[in-house]
């Protein structure tokens, strides 16, 4: 009997130990598995604001595991704001998707020809093509088309009328808020309006593009016809130009997509 016993002891522990052994296997397999998302976001903000707004899409990805990257562009011309991002593309550890909001769009059509940058989002954003500016993409808006309060220029740089911020700029953000950031307005040189782009990256590298059916700024009907040409995939939301503050859900979602798809 106790032959018996003892036999079965050392079976169980056997059984137990392959088992332990095998699981453990397993587990450490699927820690291991490489994920096919591409990690490193980098997130470019537009004229007469600075990367703070990105903050609410700053933590909805973080808390995702992405590696976020702000790039805090200086706005006083193309050249300055494509070396700043080059600056904080270069810092990261493998493929990168590259965002842009606004004129920050003008940025990643450029900025996205870096080996890095494997895709192109856009959200409410000028995606200029070969040769194009802010200045030429507004200088025909559609008919009925509202016209952003932009100042007349002072020492080369320009700001929208504070009074009209608010509704122009931010029409779904909390009112406070809104007063906020049109007291808080980087001033937009006009060597960054004008600011041409020589090699539109969306013509070789996906690209996605979030249209704000609400937006005082750039006109949705324009948006629309940009994201139509550079073959982007399209998502439309209710918004202001300022979505990336009022409905950062759905900005993080649409990075999400492009983070995720295959290619």
């Amino acid at each position: 009997m106790r032959s018996n016993t003892f036999f079965f002891r050392r079976t169980l522990l056997g059984i137990l130990g392959i088992t332990s052994l095998t699981l453990g296997v397993m587990s450490d397999g699927a820690a291991s598995t490489p994920t096919d998302r591409v990690n490193n976001v980098v997130l470019v903000h537009g004229g007469f604001v600075d990367g703070g707004g990105w903050e609410p899409v700053y933590k909805l990805l973080k808390a995702k595991g992405y590696n976020v990257s702000i790039v805090q562009n200086p706005t006083t011309s193309l050249a300055a704001d494509l070396a700043a991002t080059k600056a904080v593309i270069d810092a990261q550890k493998g493929p990168v998707v590259l965002v842009g909001h606004s004129y920050g769009g003008v940025v990643i059509s450029e900025a996205g020809n870096d080996p890095k940058v494997t895709r192109l989002v856009y959200i409410a954003a000028f995606a200029a093509d070969n040769g194009e500016s802010v200045q030429k993409l507004i200088a025909n808006p559609p008919p009925g088309a509202a016209v952003p309060p932009i100042l007349p220029p002072v020492n080369g740089f320009l700001m929208l009328d504070k009074a009209k911020f608010p509704a122009a700029f931010a029409g779904d953000v909390k009112a406070e808020r809104a007063a906020f950031m049109a007291d808080a307005q980087v001033p937009w040189g006009v060597e960054a309006l004008a600011g041409e782009v020589t090699n539109a990256a969306w013509h070789v590298k996906p690209s996605w593009y979030l249209v704000t059916k609400d937006d005082k700024m750039i006109p949705p009907d324009a948006q629309r016809a940009m994201s139509k040409r550079s073959g982007a995939t399209v998502v439309e939301v209710t918004g202001s130009h300022a979505v990336y503050e009022s409905r950062p859900a759905d900005v993080a979602a649409i990075i999400e997509k492009a983070a995720v798809a295959k290619q």
